[in-house]
C-alpha cells in the first residue's frame, strides 16, 4: 500500500531523522560539517529558513519554515546527498536513515519558544557541554559565539530577534522547557519508522473515537489518547486529521 503523501502547508516544522538501527551517521567532525553544507545548499534551492539545527551522532534535529509545499523536496535532497556521501566515505551500501523524515507543525508561539529551547538544549540534555553554546554542531554556537553568522541562519527567529544581545540570548537558551512542553516534544522525536506499531494508539480507543457520533464526544476520547501517552501527531495520523486540530482539541478542553 502506498504512503499516504504529506501535507503541507506554509509554516513553522520540526524536523526529525534518525540513523537506521539507530546507528551512528555522523562518526567525524567533517561529517558533521557536511550534512550542514547540504542544509545551507538546499534551503538556499528551495526557499527554506532554518531557524535551529541540532545534529547528534545518531539523529538530527531541525526547526524549519517554509512559504510553499517544499519541506518533503527539501529534505528528500538533502537525506539522499547525505546518505550517498556517507556510504561512499565508509565502504557502506542500504539505507542510513531510519525511514522517511518526521516533521510536526508547530502550532503555537508556546510550542515554537519550547522547540527551540529543546533543539539547542539537546547536547547539554545528553551530558556533552554544560551551555548549549559550546556545542560545536548546532545553531546555538553561531547565535551566540564570536564567529560571523552564516548568511542562510540570518533569517533564524533568534538572530533576528537578538541581534547584538548576545548575553540575553545566552540566558534565554538556558531556560528549562516546561514538563508539559518537554514531554510532548520527547513523544514526538520517538516516533520512528521501527516503532509505529508500538507508538500507535488502542486500536479500540481508535475505533471508539471513529464511532463517536457527537462531536464532544470525539474530542473527549482524542484527549483521552493523549493523556494514555499518544502524541499530538500519531493522533492526527491515524484519524485523517490535521496535529492543529488536535492540538486545539486538546488545548481548549484543558481550558475548561
Amino acid at each position: 500500500m502506498p504512503r499516504k503523501p504529506r501535507i503541507e502547508i506554509p509554516g513553522f516544522y520540526h524536523v526529525l531523522n534518525r540513523g537506521v538501527e539507530r546507528r551512528t551517521v555522523f562518526e567525524e567532525p567533517i561529517d558533521y560539517k557536511k550534512f550542514e553544507t547540504l542544509l545551507k545548499e538546499q534551503s538556499e534551492v528551495f526557499g527554506v529558513t532554518i531557524h535551529n539545527f541540532c545534529l547528534m551522532n545518531n539523529h538530527y534535529h531541525l526547526f524549519v519554515q517554509i512559504d510553499k509545499p517544499v519541506l518533503s523536496k527539501f529534505m528528500r535532497q538533502v537525506n539522499a546527498s547525505y546518505a550517498i556521501y556517507f556510504n561512499k566515505k565508509y565502504g557502506r551500501s542500504g539505507h542510513l536513515w531510519q525511514g522517511r523524515f518526521k516533521s510536526w507543525f508547530v502550532t503555537d508561539e508556546a510550542y515554537l519558544y519550547a522547540l527551540m529551547l529543546y533543539i539547542e538544549q539537546n547536547p547539554v540534555r545528553a551530558g556533552i557541554v554544560d551551555v548549549p553554546e559550546r556545542y560545536p554542531y548546532s545553531s546555538a554556537h553561531y547565535f551566540t559565539g564570536e564567529e560571523k553568522l552564516p548568511e542562510y541562519l540570518k533569517n533564524a527567529w533568534l538572530a533576528q530577534r537578538f541581534r547584538r544581545k548576545k548575553k540575553e540570548l545566552k540566558e534565554m537558551l538556558s531556560i528549562r522547557v516546561g514538563q508539559e512542553a518537554l514531554a510532548e516534544l520527547e513523544k514526538a522525536s520517538t516516533l520512528v519508522e521501527a516503532s509505529m506499531e508500538k507508538e500507535s494508539p488502542d486500536p479500540r480507543l481508535l475505533e471508539r473515537i471513529r464511532q463517536a457520533k457527537e462531536k464532544k464526544e470525539r474530542n473527549a476520547l482524542i484527549c483521552e489518547a493523549y493523556t494514555a501517552g499518544h502524541s499530538q501527531h500519531k493522533i492526527a495520523e491515524v484519524l485523517g486529521i490535521s496535529q492543529p486540530a488536535v492540538h486545539g482539541i486538546i488545548r481548549r478542553s484543558r481550558r475548561k
